[in-house]
């Protein structure tokens, strides 16, 4: 039998944080919230790692069978930090027979650099 499991996914930033860069204006406390959420989830060696090698991958999707040797961590450890990268609304999940793939959320880390920007 066959469970679709529906995940809703958080925003990376609040809309409006994604146009104002932190030197331009203050955050407001949702703001710092949803960028501090963002930040925690990307401070992390191994989901970075896992983001790099999901983004350089053909279509920026990545089969989950590949991504556990090139990190040389347990596919539950992989798993965690997948499902911790999905949650924060950078990756995407889907189900193909028996694998996962996780795909890149298109514009979800640059609208994570446009806050960073000093600009």
């Amino acid at each position: 039998m066959y469970y679709r499991t529906m995940v809703t996914l958080l925003p990376v930033i609040d809309a409006a944080a994604c146009c104002a860069p932190l030197a331009r204006e203050p955050l407001t406390q949702p703001q710092a919230d949803d960028l501090a959420r963002s930040l925690k989830a990307l401070a992390d060696p191994a989901r970075l790692r896992l983001l790099s090698i999901i983004a350089a991958s053909e279509g920026s999707e990545a089969c989950v069978c590949d991504l556990t040797e090139p990190l040389n961590i347990g596919q539950p450890t992989v798993s965690h930090h997948l499902r911790v990268l999905t949650e924060a609304g950078f990756v995407t999940r889907s189900k193909r027979g028996t694998w996962a793939y996780y795909k890149l959320v298109p514009g979800a880390l640059d609208a994570l650099s446009r806050v960073l920007v000093s600009a």
